[in-house]
């Protein structure tokens, strides 16, 4: 399986970085850009907090132009105190009403534990501040952030947030109930 939709040869050329070629990129898209006088306010007053994976293309997968949503990403997805300060932002500055979680199958996420926080500890000198937020069940981290969203004193708009669990090898979002939480997660 390859780990990339662009061929391998066309990654990197050997005589340039990475952010070489994303500089070269911007040059010609600035070229032909255009500015279509937007305002900060996203047009669907919806945010979505999403997985930083590469595999992951919200705009395209959720039909989504420029100027629609804002957008949120991190490893996993989770609903970190950052999140929580961005969505925030989004909907007391910026006029969001609706929030979207998407988490996603095949996760790296779920190979990691809060010992990676240890072995970095041990390796730079320096306990990190943050937690790694690693899970194993997908959905019942959905439901957790969901949760998070809902309960959070800081944000005025919580009666539209729903979850998800996008496929990576279909594409297809599957919505999570945030109801359906295990016996022993139950209030």
């Amino acid at each position: 399986m390859t780990t990339s939709a662009r061929p391998a040869a066309e990654a990197v050329p050997d005589d340039s970085t990475v952010t070489d070629r994303l500089v070269e990129a911007n040059g010609r898209y600035a070229s032909e850009f255009a500015d279509p006088g937007m305002d900060a306010r996203p047009v669907l007053r919806v945010a979505v907090v999403a997985c930083m994976d590469a595999r992951l293309d919200l705009h395209a997968a959720l039909g989504l132009e420029l100027g629609d949503c804002h957008t949120v990403r991190n490893a996993g997805g989770v609903v970190t105190d950052d999140v929580i300060r961005s969505l925030t932002i989004s909907q007391r500055a910026l006029g969001t009403r609706s929030v979207v979680l998407i988490h996603h199958t095949g996760c790296g996420l779920e190979s990691l534990t809060e010992e990676f926080r240890h072995e970095l500890e041990m390796e730079v000198g320096q306990r990190p501040a943050w937690a790694v937020e690693a899970f194993r069940d997908v959905d019942q981290d959905v439901r957790q952030s969901m949760r998070r969203v809902r309960t959070s004193p800081f944000l005025p708009h919580t009666d539209d947030v729903r979850g998800f669990v996008f496929d990576v090898t279909t594409g297809l979002l599957r919505e999570i109930d945030p109801s359906d939480a295990p016996a022993g997660d139950r209030a």
